[in-house]
């Protein structure tokens, strides 16, 4: 056995129908991370609000690496004309939430939806409104704690979402 090194892997490139929308969240590092982890799951776009650090910020650049790049991304000012705008481009609105009305994430059929925008919100605060998402998804966890980091469920999210849809 060998460890192989980034110049030997050759992944099978593949962009799927996923839109990520980013609500509140500020901390560089998971600005950074998420392109990362979108990148590598294929992902087609990213929205950051516009109170989000700026991708040139030093810590976003070094945990993006240079997918910053490699993954098309915008601003927005207002998450509702966001959503609205998504909705009217045909995607089905997803949030990374704990909700009274979530579905594990495992038992959610993700192949039905040809487009999806995936929201996740901001560690402290949540998703600002849950009454706009078509559906709200949950990582089951067994621990005492009832949260996670958000790009870390993130990376779950994707793994199980294209997953499904390959």
């Amino acid at each position: 056995m060998k460890q192989l090194s980034h110049n030997e892997i050759k992944n099978n490139y593949r962009k799927f129908p996923i839109t990520i929308v980013c609500d509140a969240i500020r901390t560089p590092e998971n600005i950074g991370m998420c392109f990362r982890i979108s990148e590598s799951f294929g992902v087609e776009k990213i929205y950051l609000h516009e109170n989000s650090i700026d991708i040139t910020n030093r810590k976003v650049q070094k945990t993006a690496r240079n997918t910053i790049h490699q993954i098309e991304h915008d601003r927005y000012t207002n998450f509702n004309e966001v959503i609205l705008k998504l909705k009217k481009e045909g995607f089905f609105i997803i949030g990374l939430e704990i909700t009274n009305h979530s579905t594990k994430i495992q038992d959610f059929d993700f192949k039905k939806h040809h487009k999806i925008a995936l929201v996740v919100g901001s560690e402290r605060n949540g998703i600002s409104d849950v009454n706009l998402l078509d559906k709200s998804i949950k990582i089951p966890m067994y621990g005492n704690n009832s949260s996670m980091n958000v790009i870390h469920s993130l990376a779950i999210a994707l793994y199980e979402i294209t997953n499904q849809i390959n």
